[in-house]
């Protein structure tokens, strides 16, 4: 696959570990500032571990080639939660498509085949699989199809699990009200199907020395919270905590693990209590799909290679406000 080729086009297919330490640990080219012999002598053995890969490289060349390295073409991408045609996860699916890569979408729904068509209507390799991420012998299987249908996955988009304020699609409630199966229930939807899933398609990646992992969590649990909203605040802060364990435990390897935490963002669950939140944001609206699936694309792409064990924040700046007493200005 591509991402087993990466060395053709000037990125090394598994992580480059000189053997001599640096002090500042900042990578710098000769041309930045005044000569500095140990930082030329430096910038020379990174070239060389890096043409150690792939003989043809040259200082600039990554630059050079940034559209050929964010193409995607030859990888396969899984995303999970992607029924909705307005959807975070959909949004993902069409822009990793675009981007070259062959995309298995998951959902519990049969909706998930009209995704697929309208991403095969584009001229993007795309199948839809039905599953219950919450059992892990649906994941195993829906896995294991994925791999037959398009090959090993390079790229998993966790963005199954969710809640709506006003909708209740979780529990929702005063914490001493809550029942030990509403708590577990949220868990279950919106940490354990990601945690089921990296699990299936971890030890490929182990193996390829390869991957891109993204988990789409959220401002709520991260950063902020909303009334009565604890398990669902619990269970997307365990997956960022999840997110930075993984990607110490894996970095060494080629594979990043990352997360993204969208604010309002205008899908078709969004309610009208959401849409106005969004609208007192510092960007003065909610976000779109696309907009968070800008960031999933860049974070799963082969240039995102040094970014890993992060949480990239997509909320128009709401989280940055402390005075609850402003208004975005007009």
């Amino acid at each position: 696959s591509a991402a087993q080729n990466f060395s053709a086009i000037g990125v090394p297919s598994r992580p480059l570990r000189p053997r001599t330490s640096w002090s500042d640990g900042v990578s710098r080219h000769p041309q930045e500032g005044p000569s500095r012999p140990h930082l030329e002598r430096r910038d020379r053995q990174v070239n060389q571990s890096i043409r150690a890969y792939d003989p043809t490289w040259s200082p600039g060349g990554v630059l050079a080639t940034a559209t050929m390295i964010d193409s995607m073409v030859g990888q396969v991408a899984l995303v999970t939660g992607a029924g909705s045609e307005l959807g975070i996860g959909f949004a993902a699916a069409r822009r990793l498509g675009r981007a070259g890569a062959a995309v298995a979408l998951v959902s519990t729904s049969d909706r998930i085949h009209a995704r697929a068509a309208e991403l095969v209507a584009e001229g993007i390799t795309a199948i839809g699989l039905i599953a219950d991420l919450t059992d892990e012998a649906q994941v195993t299987a829906a896995v294991a199809a994925a791999v037959d249908q398009l090959g090993p996955v390079d790229i998993l988009v966790n963005n199954a699990g969710m809640v709506s304020v006003a909708a209740g699609s979780d529990a929702h409630g005063p914490f001493d009200q809550l029942t030990l199966a509403q708590w577990n229930d949220a868990m279950s939807r919106n940490l354990s199907t990601a945690f089921l899933v990296t699990k299936a398609v971890l030890p490929s990646m182990r193996a390829r020395r390869y991957g891109r992992i993204v988990n789409v969590s959220s401002v709520s649990g991260p950063l902020v919270v909303f009334d009565n909203g604890s398990p669902y605040a619990a269970a997307k802060a365990g997956m960022v905590g999840m997110t930075r364990a993984l990607a110490l435990e894996v970095g060494h390897l080629g594979i990043t693990v990352n997360a993204v935490a969208p604010g309002w963002i205008n899908t078709a669950a969004a309610v009208d209590k959401e849409q106005r939140a969004g609208f007192a944001t510092p960007v003065a609206r909610p976000g779109t799909p696309d907009e968070v699936a800008a960031c999933v694309g860049f974070l799963a792409s082969p240039s995102a290679s040094y970014v890993t064990g992060t949480m990239l924040v997509v909320d128009g700046g709401n989280s940055l406000v402390e005075d609850l007493n402003r208004r975005p200005p007009h």
